[in-house]
Order: structure tokens, then C-alpha cells, then sequence
């Protein structure tokens, strides 16, 4: 496994409560003689980044949100392809807002999720409420709090959900919602998690209206979670037959012969030009062959170009699953996949 240089201190770690929390699920190492960690989660970067100013309540909410790769020390036993690994990279938010913004902030966030669950085809998805664990950090009082707002979000939003007890992170309850794949498995993407106990221990603050420092809110919220794990489940919820919109290579062009592959070549720049991902696939095989392995491989399109093609400006179109659908111009051709792209259809 690759040992990059992103690592931070333990001691920061060890303020938040993290340190205990992941000490048997972190990569620890010593660099004379101080410790440091592989970087287990973004939370106090961004809290970091918060309290690097004052901040007045005018600024709030304040979002912020990075791309960030994190590691797990994952029992080998456990380790699953994409689905579950040591290094992975989370869309991760942290929202700081104050506390009569925080259903409205849930409840947008719960919309972002539905929307973007949508668009990416997961119709079947579960909630679940998780509430305080034995072990957790912060006043029972808080957690009241943070698991009431989590709550009446839901009910207001009208959407059904089963509590989870004791499965709360255990810093703050949260909201996972769970999809669905092709073979029935559930696996966990966005989270929503309710804290008021990190911005108590990190001493964060706000001025108010009343010029009074006061202890802002935090909200976890990932969407797709672990981009490895959505990847992989996406993967299986197509059975690898992605729609156009995400296929890696939407177009592959065959050009019958040797002496067609100029042409080849300007179709696949008139595609690539109108930012559709198309491959010209020459390779000294049959065109039977050809035609089989991108098949075999789910490409959504295959054009295929004869003599007969190159004189008329046009390719013959094969879409995946319905076969050859007969000789399109260029231009037309284009307009088309733009528009089933567009329309994510």
C-alpha cells in the first residue's frame, strides 16, 4: 500500500476526541519521536480553517466542503474491491450555522441527496435515524437537541425511516441513507450527522447580534460517502451497462479497413469537439470481432464506417441493446447524443 505524505499530527487528534475513538483503525507512525497519523477524516481540518478568523453571525451558515482523502486501518477479512478499502476519497462538507438555520440546512441537504440519487438512477433508498452510542462525547442535552432537529426534519420532509439506537457517531447522531443495487444489497452513501460537542471542545465561536460570543452548530453531510464504494455500487446497479452520460467511453468508431481510418479520425474529432468521449477501435481483427468485444464491453455506441459511410459523410449506428439502427450524418449524429447526455436519459 502507498504511504502518502498527508498526515497530521496525533495531538490534534487527541483534542477533538478522535485520537481514542480510531486509535485501533489508524495508521500510526513515529517521526522522531513524535507521532502522527494518517489522516482519518476531514472534520477538524475544516474546524481548523473556521477558527482561523472571527466570524459574525451574519456569515453564517458558513459551508465548506473538499475532496479529501482519508485512510482506515480495515481488518484484511473485511477488505471488498472498490466497496470497502483502506484509502478512499470522500465529497465531505462541514456547515457551521446557528441554531435557528439548523432544520432548514438538514432539510436542504436531504433534497440534495434525493435529487443526486435520482440523477444517478437509485430509486430504492432507506433512512435511518442513528441515535446516541454508549460510548460519545458532549452532554446528553446536546444530543437531545441534535436528534430532535434530525427528527423533525425527516417529518417535515414526510419521509419514512427507522431508528437505528445506539448507532449514532460518537460525536452526534446522523441520518443515513442507504441505496440499493441490482442485487438487492444496501449500502451506506450520504450521512447527515448533527454535532454540537466538536464545536464545544474546539472552543468555535460566533459574535451575534447582541455582540456576544456564541457557540455555533455543526453538520457532517456526505453524499456519495466513499467515492470507491459509490463507484462500486453503481457499478452493480448497471451490471457495468452504464447510461451514456457515464459511460468512460460513450462512442467507439471501427472503421472496416485500413484506409478509412482518416475518416475515423474526423468523426472522432467532430465528437470529441462536442465534449462526447469516443475511441476509434483499428486493431487488425475482424470487424465481427470488433463489434463483439465492444459489446462485451457495454459500450453504449458503436459506429461503424465502410466505404459506402465515408462518401456520404455518415457512420452506421449500433446502440447497446437494440442493434443496428441503419446509417446517421455526422451532424445529426452529435445532436443526438448531446441531447441523451443532457437529458441523462
Amino acid at each position: 500500500m502507498v504511504i502518502t505524505p498527508h498526515i497530521m499530527q496525533a495531538g490534534l487528534w487527541q483534542i477533538s476526541g478522535h485520537y481514542d475513538y480510531y486509535k485501533e483503525n489508524m495508521y500510526t507512525f513515529k517521526i522522531e519521536d513524535k507521532e502522527f497519523v494518517l489522516k482519518p477524516m476531514n472534520c477538524p481540518g475544516h474546524i481548523l480553517i473556521y477558527k482561523s478568523k472571527t466570524h459574525s453571525y451574519k456569515e453564517l451558515p458558513l459551508r465548506l466542503f473538499e475532496l479529501g482523502t482519508v485512510y482506515r486501518h480495515e481488518k484484511a477479512g473485511v477488505l471488498h474491491g472498490l466497496l470497502r478499502v483502506r484509502g478512499f476519497t470522500q465529497d465531505d462538507a462541514h456547515i457551521f450555522c446557528l441554531p435557528e438555520q439548523l432544520k432548514t440546512e438538514i432539510k436542504a441537504i436531504i433534497d440534495f441527496v434525493f435529487d443526486t440519487m435520482k440523477t444517478f438512477g437509485f430509486k430504492d433508498v432507506g433512512i435511518e435515524l442513528s441515535t446516541r452510542p454508549e460510548q460519545y462525547i458532549g452532554s446528553e442535552e446536546d444530543w437531545d437537541k441534535a436528534t430532535q432537529a434530525l427528527e423533525d426534519s425527516l417529518k417535515e420532509k414526510g419521509l419514512s425511516y427507522e431508528i437505528n439506537t445506539g448507532e449514532g457517531a460518537f460525536y452526534g447522531p446522523k441520518i443515513d441513507i442507504k441505496l440499493q443495487d441490482a442485487l438487492n444489497r444496501k449500502w451506506q452513501c450520504a450521512t447527515i450527522q448533527c454535532d454540537f460537542a466538536l464545536p464545544k471542545r474546539f472552543n468555535l465561536a460566533y459574535i451575534d447580534s447582541d455582540g456576544k460570543e456564541k457557540q455555533p452548530i455543526m453538520l457532517h453531510r456526505v453524499l456519495l460517502g466513499s467515492l470507491e464504494r459509490f463507484i462500486g455500487a453503481l457499478i452493480e446497479h448497471y451490471n457495468a451497462a452504464l447510461p451514456l452520460w457515464l459511460a468512460p467511453t460513450q462512442a467507439l468508431i471501427i472503421p472496416i479497413k485500413d484506409t478509412l481510418q482518416e475518416y475515423a479520425l474526423g468523426v472522432q474529432n467532430a465528437l470529441v469537439a462536442s465534449g462526447i468521449r469516443a475511441e476509434i477501435d483499428c486493431r487488425n481483427e475482424t470487424l465481427q470481432k470488433r463489434i463483439r468485444n465492444a459489446e462485451m464491453n457495454k459500450t453504449p455506441y458503436i459506429l461503424v464506417i465502410g466505404e459506402r459511410e465515408a462518401q456520404a459523410g455518415s457512420v452506421a449506428v449500433r446502440k447497446r441493446g437494440k442493434g443496428d439502427e441503419g446509417a446517421c450524418k455526422i451532424e445529426d449524429l452529435v445532436s443526438r447524443l448531446k441531447k441523451e447526455i443532457a437529458d441523462k436519459s
